[in-house]
């Protein structure tokens, strides 16, 4: 999995790619980090490990999502997500079609924090839906997030 920085008109943009959609998500959430920080640094003891779940009608929308929680648990916390892991399910993973219909789309995502008295961290204000990607490609998935800064 890796992700790209890309300049974009007064925001940054993040361009990702992996085998899988749960890995694409985790290299957005890892552009994300390196768009607020140059330098993360190795773990340590002051460190805290944030989980959470999030829903949403679509994948373009839990994408959306994902990366907001990052955001809110950044802002909440006063840490900055790193190292993120995202493990996505949804309704074409369901086992019958019936099952599918009311299956919403979930990430579990896990990132470590990182105290901002540890990191020299910028502000990214928002992830946006301009020229948002999401897609499956011929080796993997690919995306392309718009962050407000």
């Amino acid at each position: 999995m890796t992700f790209h920085l890309r300049d974009h008109t007064a925001d940054v943009a993040v361009e990702a790619e992996a085998e899988t959609l749960s890995g694409a998500f985790a290299a957005v959430g890892d552009g994300l980090t390196a768009a607020m920080c140059d330098d993360v640094p190795p773990p340590d003891e002051h460190d805290e490990w944030l989980t959470f779940t999030v829903e949403a009608e679509s994948r373009e929308a839990l994408l959306f999502d994902y990366l907001d929680q990052l955001i809110y648990e950044r802002d909440v916390r006063e840490v900055l997500p790193a190292d993120n892991e995202a493990v996505v399910t949804g309704p074409d993973s369901a086992e019958s079609a019936s099952a599918a219909a009311d299956r919403p789309w979930r990430v579990e995502g896990r990132a470590r924090g990182i105290p901002f008295d540890r990191v020299d961290a910028r502000d990214v204000k928002a992830v946006t839906y301009s020229e948002m990607r999401l897609e499956e490609g011929e080796v993997g998935w690919e995306a392309y997030v718009v962050f407000d800064v």
